[in-house]
């Protein structure tokens, strides 16, 4: 069982896509880079698109929107659709491995996935409550120890014990409506209606509001599970 801080993954499509192809993803999806959320710069993403993770700073602004947010989803509810797969975050620095698994999960209707520790994972844990998948998540050794051997992979030395402050979220189309998948959120967030063909530049609006939040901050990272070219 996994109950020790991790080395966070490195947000590099190399050691990403390293990560996917080892659990059963095939070649025909790829994490790539998106180089700017303007119109043009989102047009050289290959298309389809069927996932954005976005890479932030946690700040004390972040902090504080994020408490707002929660009650007052918790106060006017939101509608979350039944298909759509969302766990917690129950180990320290996994985040980067639940946002991909995030974004294959609520795509397995496009992606054909292959035997191994990631689709057994998801049989398991289909009927789980999120709370639940995250502890399933914590006990899977074959999912754990390759985010460990991939995440020696970077350029950038880690090591467990610094402190981390910056987080992996999802962004996926589910249902018609665009979901942001946050392990550390206690729910989902729901961000209104989207469309296969503009989930790209809808995702791209709520990360623009991530930096709009902390206009000081520069490192902000958006990559995107992509058709291969």
């Amino acid at each position: 069982m996994a109950t020790e801080t991790l080395v966070p993954l490195e947000s590099n499509p190399d050691v990403i896509n390293k990560f996917l192809q080892k659990h059963g993803v095939p070649t025909a999806w790829n994490i790539v880079d998106v180089m700017g959320l303007e119109s043009e710069m989102l047009s050289w993403v290959p298309k389809p698109v069927i996932a954005v993770t976005l890479l932030f700073p946690l700040s004390d602004a972040y902090e504080q929107f994020k408490a707002n947010e929660e009650s007052e989803v918790l106060a006017k509810g939101q509608e979350v659709s039944s298909n759509l797969f969302y766990m917690k975050q129950c180990i320290s620095n996994a985040c980067g491995t639940i946002a991909l698994i995030h974004a294959v999960a609520n795509n397995t209707d496009k992606i054909e996935l292959s035997d191994g520790h990631l689709k057994k994972f998801l049989d398991a844990a289909k009927d789980l409550d999120p709370n639940a998948r995250g502890t399933l998540f914590v006990n899977n050794d074959g999912i754990i120890n390759s985010h460990k051997e991939l995440a020696q992979e970077g350029q950038t030395q880690a090591n467990p014990n610094e402190p981390v402050n910056h987080h992996f979220i999802t962004f996926v189309h589910k249902d018609g409506s665009l979901y942001e998948l946050d392990g550390r959120k206690a729910f989902p967030i729901n961000h209104g209606p989207t469309t296969a063909e503009t989930f790209l530049e809808d995702a791209a609006k709520v990360c623009k509001e991530f930096m709009a939040r902390d206009p000081n901050e520069v490192r902000f990272t958006i990559m995107a599970l992509a058709a291969s070219d």
